[in-house]
């Protein structure tokens, strides 16, 4: 696949096939993501690659607490606490396209639930990848996540495989920790959803907008 095909086709996608992934599949896309620039070679990233039974349980304890109302713990705050503009605006678009595609109306709350808590069980995909960072470290270094969580991304479309980045699956580490006896100083940043993509679903159909280049771009010195 052309570089810039997989940058461009890449897309978070929310419904697999029931098709098992290899481990040395898995094992080849995190040797190419292992290639991710960080500020003087740390190499912060921690990866558990999880799938079958385990995953399933950490899903299912997962949804337990979200069912229950019980507020997350999460490690670090995603999300500031107001949006302002345009990240409202771009917020709720990708919401409406979303829903959309799933055919979910904005007053149907059960139908909204359920394709959240299908976020916790990383929507059908057969294995989830929990991304962890070692809690001494700073926000340089959480910026070199962002670049290894992308390689892995983008290095899975090579083998057919697509992803889905999830924050959510971050929502209540202890419970994911426990399960893989993970100590407390590693932070879990997100999951990671990857499998063989359910290319006919429609949640697969839609996708979010781009600014153009020249919206987000300021030239200095170029003609």
């Amino acid at each position: 696949m052309d570089l810039l095909e997989a940058i461009k086709g890449r897309a978070s996608t929310r419904a697999f096939l029931d098709r098992p992934v290899a481990k040395e599949t898995i094992h080849e896309v995190l040797e190419a993501a292992r290639w991710a620039p960080s500020g003087t070679n740390t190499q912060p990233w921690q990866v558990a690659v999880v799938a079958g039974e385990i995953k399933e349980q950490i899903s299912n304890k997962i949804v337990e607490k979200f069912t229950a109302g019980e507020e997350s713990a999460k490690d670090y705050q995603y999300y500031p606490e107001t949006f302002t503009e345009p990240y409202r605006s771009r917020r709720v678009a990708c919401g409406k396209a979303l829903y959309g595609a799933l055919g979910i109306e904005r007053k149907d709350r059960e139908r909204r639930k359920q394709q959240w808590v299908a976020n916790y069980h990383g929507f059908g995909a057969p294995v989830e990848l929990f991304i962890f960072i070692d809690g001494g470290l700073e926000k340089g270094s959480w910026v070199d996540m962002g670049m290894f969580i992308q390689n892995i991304m983008l290095a899975a479309r090579a083998f057919d495989l697509e992803t889905c980045a999830q924050a959510a699956m971050a929502e209540y580490p202890d419970i994911v920790r426990n399960a893989l006896d993970i100590p407390d100083s590693l932070k879990l940043i997100c999951g990671i959803a990857i499998g063989y993509p359910d290319r006919d679903d429609p949640v697969n159909q839609y996708r979010t907008e781009r600014e153009e280049v020249d919206r987000f771009t300021n030239w200095y010195g170029l003609e």
